[in-house]
């Protein structure tokens, strides 16, 4: 796809309804799907940015080539950011032939159940959108845990989820579990089915012990748990960083590598960031800091390690 000016320009400011669509011109499916959207009345109100082909300043703050690529997102006019089946009700409801079909797709009980089937395509995509290339210096394996752990991630607000019933705990696990699965969401669209962990249900099984046994004690016990997944993930993430940062300073990069390079490297410091951030969080809130907690947080750290370990290889 040619990328025109009209494809390139932001979405005006302070306008929430103003949407700017990124959308993988390498799927053919996608690709078919946004150009029926873009024959509609209405279409030229919204920019339309092909996230496989655009230059990268196209894509705006607080989004990068492969986020954008994992799953279908949308930004409001005010800089706001929505994916998978809420994006899809934004671009219906900026469209008038579909706008009475958004306001549904938005109401939540159906917003949930669309959310759910357009998981199931994104697993499907890896059949027909071409694979990436496999990455250098053993990412392939490093990745490969990242996706792991954002599985196990998932699972363990999943596990507090089904245990808790403090107010403010729900409140918080709902909250990152959202933002785990958004994480988990942008690693699959970097690792191709081919080349995640085949240990994968029992990352599932551990990542929901591990968010339901400390439930059962109390919420202290779930943010000393948080946080101590969180010191992991915070290392491990800076050490896969500092090794791109490697990969780049050295001379034998061809260029287009490097791109693709720095484009790695700027989901990997976002997730960072958000897992710093999780970490913080669950420290203010009160994480248990006694004898029993600090043995506990010890077991959780070796136990992501060994994980890690475990999943660089299967």
């Amino acid at each position: 796809m040619t990328v025109t000016a009209r494809d390139d320009a932001p979405a005006p400011a302070g306008d929430a309804g103003a949407l700017t669509v990124y959308f993988d011109g390498a799927c053919p499916v996608c690709s078919r799907e946004i150009a029926a959207y873009r024959r509609q009345p209405g279409a030229d109100a919204c920019t339309w940015v092909d996230a496989a082909a655009c230059d990268p300043r196209a894509l705006g703050p607080a989004l990068d080539r492969d986020a954008a690529l994992a799953v279908m997102t949308v930004r409001r006019g005010d800089g706001t950011l929505l994916r998978g089946a809420a994006a899809f009700a934004a671009i219906w409801q900026a469209l008038p032939r579909t706008r009475a079909l958004g306001r549904i797709a938005a109401w939540p009980p159906v917003a949930a159940v669309l959310e759910v089937g357009y998981r199931g395509f994104l697993r499907l995509r890896q059949l027909w959108r071409p694979a990436s290339a496999a990455w250098p210096a053993g990412l392939d394996g490093e990745l490969r845990s990242d996706h792991a752990g954002e599985t196990g991630a998932v699972w363990i607000y999943r596990g507090a989820l089904a245990v808790a019933r403090d107010a403010a705990l729900r409140d918080f696990a709902a909250r990152h579990l959202e933002a785990e699965s958004s994480h988990l969401r942008t690693i699959e669209a970097i690792v191709p089915p081919s080349r995640r962990s085949r240990l994968l249900p029992a990352w599932r099984v551990a990542g929901w012990l591990t968010g339901a046994l400390p439930a059962i004690a109390g919420p202290r016990a779930v943010y000393a748990t948080v946080a101590a997944v969180e010191r992991f993930v915070d290392g491990h993430y800076a050490q896969q960083i500092e090794t791109i940062d490697a990969l780049l300073a050295g001379d034998g990069t061809a260029p287009a590598e490097a791109a693709r390079l720095r484009s790695l490297r700027a989901t990997l410091a976002a997730c960072r960031d958000d897992e710093i951030e999780h970490r913080d969080e669950a420290i203010a809130a009160g994480a248990a800091g006694g004898p029993v907690a600090r043995a506990w947080a010890a077991l959780v750290g070796a136990g992501s390690a060994a994980a890690v370990a475990l999943a660089r290889r299967a």
